[in-house]
């Protein structure tokens, strides 16, 4: 078996059968290899080519392999780097492990479906929101690209995570007014990135109507933000210092983004949202103590006698309860990973559209009732918003 893979890979690429392949597990942590290389088919000017992308901690690269050549420099990175490979191909998915003598054991397993339809298209992985190449001016001005469109290394994380908001932005659009101007809050908006890359998608690239508002506690911050606004000429982007809850400045607005309000300060904006019947809620929720605090059910105990089990569970509680009662309450709710976990650590996003009206939803309150009731808790989302919700 020592060899036959070399010539399985030669086979593969020859018969344009290998569709994709993932080199992985580093044969020395101390050497300038990529952690890892994915190899996908791309179809160039000049023919047919594999193009090597390499993922590095904060950096990806891209290398583009004429198809002859390809087999031979496949190999040669297995041999010196890597100790496994997934190599995807129409008829099966076949795994490569290597032993500490260099030695291959082959598996083969069926098909996955995304080996039977694989696109050529030439840096088909690149097609975001905001395209690289093409400079946006608030990510210029905050750091994240060159003028001529580069992405900065180390900023990597932050242009993936921007792209990825605008992806779910974009998904729910059709939930906006389209026949009037749009009012916008982001609540807790910190430096602001999103918000920037929120008024950069609707006013710049959609050329909608929109009024944006940034709201935060940090006079510093904001001073820098309504500064760059300024700079960049986004004139219906404003910023102000204040506080959540006691933001009353507004009667209505159509979308409420809030990206890591800090515990119940989630709740208020999420209320706020409710209040003003947005038609779009974006919520990252951050730091959620309120019910840690509270969960006593002995049935539990496994978990909450354990401070970082109880913690997580106490997190996804705070936040199945946030969702069930926007449900029921006649939102349609999705719990979204908000950035890929393999280069930043995971955020749940909550993601609530409502259609013409809400419409209470018994059921939906019912099934809130009973979980709350069984963990022993009494939410802040239900406090703030008990007006709207049946007496108890």
């Amino acid at each position: 078996m020592t060899e036959q893979w070399r010539q399985h890979i030669k086979d593969w690429v020859g018969k344009g059968e290998l569709m994709q392949a993932t080199l992985s597990g580093l044969r020395r942590k101390d050497g300038n290899a990529a952690p890892k290389t994915v190899i996908r088919k791309v179809q160039l000017k000049n023919g047919l080519h594999y193009q090597f992308e390499s993922h590095y901690a904060n950096k990806v690269t891209h290398d583009n392999v004429a198809e002859e050549n390809a087999p031979e420099h496949i190999s040669s990175l297995l041999d010196e780097h890597y100790k496994q490979a997934l190599i995807k191909t129409p008829s099966a998915d076949v795994q490569l492990l290597f032993n500490k003598k260099g030695k291959a054991t082959m598996l083969s397993n069926a098909p996955t479906g995304a080996a039977k339809q694989v696109s050529l298209e030439h840096n088909r992985q690149k097609q975001r929101i905001i395209e690289e190449g093409n400079a946006a001016p608030f990510l210029v001005e905050l750091g994240i690209m060159t003028p001529d469109g580069k992405v900065h290394a180390k900023k990597q994380d932050k242009y993936r995570q921007i792209n990825r908001f605008l992806e779910m932005v974009t998904d729910v659009l059709d939930y906006l007014p389209k026949d009037r101007e749009l009012t916008i809050v982001d609540f807790g908006c910190g430096k602001s990135y999103l918000t920037f890359a929120l008024y950069h998608l609707l006013a710049t690239q959609q050329k909608r109507s929109i009024n944006v508002i940034g709201l935060d506690l940090k006079a510093d911050v904001i001073a820098f933000c309504n500064e760059l606004a300024n700079k960049l000429g986004y004139d219906k982007l404003r910023f102000l210092v204040g506080d959540i809850a006691e933001y009353e400045e507004l009667q209505s607005a159509d979308m409420v983004v809030t990206l890591h309000a800090c515990d119940t300060a989630t709740d208020a904006a999420l209320a706020k949202a409710v209040n003003w019947d947005a038609s779009v809620i974006m919520s990252v929720p951050c730091c959620q103590h309120e019910l840690f605090r509270q969960i006593d059910n002995d049935l539990l105990s496994p978990i909450l006698s354990q401070g970082l089990l109880k913690e997580r569970f106490a997190a996804l509680a705070t936040d199945a309860a946030r969702g069930t009662l926007l449900e029921a309450l006649g939102y349609k709710v999705q719990m979204l990973e908000f950035v890929d976990p393999e280069h930043t650590p995971k955020n749940l996003l909550i993601r609530a559209v409502r259609g013409e009206k809400l419409v209470f939803s018994d059921k939906k309150w019912e099934q809130y009732e009973q979980f709350k009731n069984f963990l022993r808790v009494s939410p802040a989302l239900e406090r703030v918003l008990s007006e709207r919700l049946p007496a108890r």
